[in-house]
């Protein structure tokens, strides 16, 4: 009887991402250019005005102190020499897709976490290049020189493990985490570091006197679950003791997609218009979305014009969402790429590739705004639940001009029709 094979995930890590993928474009299109690498650098915000976020930093840009997530005016003041520029994510995402091809070599097992991260499962393949860690060195190796940007790879059992080792010393490392490594490598490590734990979780931990990993690991679970509920206080006990059976595979969600469309009355030829309609389709999509607390990682807008042709165009997020307002502006944005103002009479939004576990990477892109944008949304959604649908409804709307009723998808009548 054959024995079943014990797991074997790698974890790949770019370092510095966005300001390596600027590197990399730059000296593409010029290699005498200034690598940007080698200075004290900074993606983010406006180059000109100096507003916005440190998005991604380099090795000398961090030995002033600078941190990822830091204000670009607080990061001058420690390095007034800082060159910034600003970030160009249509880059970075080809970027990101190039990684992905180059891993589907070695395992068809991958699971894009964020933009910069993905895990593979190397246990059915592993056999085909050897040593487990010489293969991640090889991996590493080729990024390198293939793609002209290094990573950290991370190896272990699991998908947690292997993330919290790929987060061992930087750059351009890989590292192991197997079970029996837990109590020297990973419980010495503040709370902090481990995965999901945040700021708030933090100081309450240490409230009572929980200051490493170790220390929750062996915490009691009634005590934990006292301060920090059942649910998260399960999850986090379980992560700091290395236990994690999520699968290194998308799960298939709830729904494999949530979509909305309308036929309309009269042919639409104006990209106003087809905004507006576009915002009454993902006023549902979205309202759905939260209803069964799932986000969606893709969007997708599909027109069908006078003579039943149709066309599609749609955008892969940079971070799950659930927010109206954010499927609105990517899909307005798609529509501005692909329609050529030829007049249309269906208009469909559709959101797909549907996260609904705990397990999900929450990155800059996910700034203030847009966690503002989806508290604001569960907030009309809970007033509507309670008054009714038509409660609140966005100014455009109310205008005389428009076409379509709010979050119903249902069409105006013009002046004086009754509905059927």
């Amino acid at each position: 009887m054959e024995l079943p094979q014990k797991r074997l995930i790698f974890h790949i890590d770019v370092n510095s991402a966005f300001l390596s993928w600027e590197s990399v474009h730059r000296l593409e299109q010029d290699p005498g250019v200034l690598d940007l690498r080698t200075i004290p650098s900074a993606v983010g915000g406006d180059q000109t005005s100096r507003h916005g976020i440190v998005l991604a930093k380099s090795t000398p840009a961090k030995q002033y102190g600078i941190v990822t997530g830091e204000p670009l005016a607080q990061a001058l003041k420690k390095c007034p020499e800082l060159t910034i520029v600003s970030p160009h994510f249509d880059i970075y995402l080809k970027f990101s897709e190039n990684l992905l091809h180059l891993l589907e070599e070695y395992t068809p097992d991958i699971e894009k976490f964020s933009i910069d991260e993905a895990f593979l499962d190397m246990t059915s393949t592993i056999h085909l290049f050897g040593d487990p860690i010489e293969t991640a060195n090889l991996i590493r190796e080729k990024i390198n020189q293939k793609l002209g940007f290094t990573v950290n790879i991370g190896l272990s059992s699991n998908k947690l493990l292997a993330k919290m080792a790929s987060d061992f010393e930087k750059p351009n490392r890989c590292h192991t985490l197997w079970e029996e490594e837990i109590s020297a490598k990973m419980w010495p490590l503040p709370v902090r570091d481990l995965f999901f734990v945040g700021r708030s979780a933090e100081k309450k931990m240490q409230a009572i006197g929980i200051h490493t990993i170790g220390d929750l690991a062996h915490t009691n679970l009634q005590i934990l679950k006292y301060h920090l509920g059942d649910k998260y206080s399960s999850q986090i006990f379980r992560y700091a003791n290395g236990i994690d059976d999520s699968p290194v595979a998308e799960k298939e969600p709830v729904s494999k997609g949530y979509s909305n469309e309308i036929t309309l009355s009269q042919d639409v030829s104006d990209y106003d218009t087809a905004c507006q309609v576009i915002l009454s389709l993902c006023e549902t999509v979205g309202i759905r979305l939260r209803k069964d607390n799932v986000q969606c990682n893709c969007v997708c807008v599909e027109l069908k014009d006078w003579n039943f042709h149709a066309r599609s165009h749609q955008t892969t997020l940079d971070t799950p969402t659930d927010s109206t307002t954010i499927l609105y502006q990517n899909a307005c944005r798609l529509l501005k790429e692909f329609w050529d103002l030829t007049p249309v009479r269906l208009i469909s939004v559709r959101a797909s590739r549907i996260s609904d576990d705990g397990f999900t990477q929450l990155s800059l892109f996910n700034s203030k705004r847009n966690q503002k944008l989806e508290q604001m949304d569960k907030a009309i959604d809970a007033i509507r639940g309670k008054y009714g649908i038509d409660s609140i409804k966005r100014a455009s709307f109310l205008t005389p001009g428009s076409i379509v009723d709010h979050a119903s998808s249902k069409q105006k009548l013009p002046p004086g029709r009754s509905s059927p």
